[in-house]
């Protein structure tokens, strides 16, 4: 906000006296600057336009930090290594732990608050589940199998899910399922190519000859 916003509200009679519009100008550039930072806090608490520090405090609201209590391993790039390649694997900077990554960056923990936000509002039922799955993952497809013996079978079908993604779905820290009710595995694709599953045909799934086994992950 400028200080004209103050300054324009002088009558003539005193508007031509530049001591006096010092004088305001001086007295009123306090309130504008004040303004303009309460203004912001909207976008600087935003979920989508948050960084740093106030992330972190939209994390404290919905119930969720950054830090990981067990450190996640197998997430660094690495030539030769299909799950940690390119696009998959993030960068290991110059002061990350070597034993594993325990703050998540933006982005990632962006996702992970977003699907805390999601689950403290879910309704705990399959067809809710499904709609915010979605939300979440925007490039890829959930599909959740009830075993019937309070258990379920997720699988991620579409694109390949990056390491760390992949690491903090199987963690379990996207806390997306019925209280009770235990995650048997998830079912993750290797590839780009549909993913391999008995009498079903689609977009991102495939029978015999057509699609890909996916890699089977029981939940740490």
């Amino acid at each position: 906000m400028s200080v004209e916003k103050y300054t324009s509200l002088i009558t003539s009679e005193h508007n031509k006296k530049p001591n006096f519009m010092k004088v305001v100008e001086v007295n009123t550039k306090f309130y504008a600057h004040v303004q303009d930072i309460l203004s912001g806090f909207i976008n600087d608490f935003d979920i989508d336009s948050a960084v740093g520090a106030q992330l972190d405090t939209i994390g404290l609201w919905a119930g969720v930090s950054r830090f990981i209590k067990s450190p996640l391993t197998g997430i660094y790039f690495e030539w030769g290594a299909a799950s940690v390649g390119w696009s998959s694997g993030i960068w290991q900077g110059d002061f990350s732990p070597t034993s594993g990554l325990t703050s998540l960056p933006d982005d990632i923990y962006r996702t992970l608050i977003r699907a805390k936000i999601a689950a403290n509002s879910w309704d705990g039922t399959i067809p809710e589940a499904y709609k915010i799955w979605e939300n979440i993952f925007n490039d890829n497809i959930v599909i959740i199998q009830d075993n019937q013996n309070m258990s379920i079978t997720v699988a991620v079908v579409g694109a390949v899910l990056d390491a760390l993604t992949r690491a903090l779905l199987t963690g379990g820290y996207i806390p997306l399922k019925p209280e009770g009710v235990r995650v048997d595995y998830y079912a993750i694709p290797v590839d780009t190519n549909p993913i391999f599953i008995w009498g079903g045909e689609g977009s991102d799934v495939a029978g015999w000859g057509e699609g890909s086994w996916a890699q089977l992950i029981t939940p740490t």
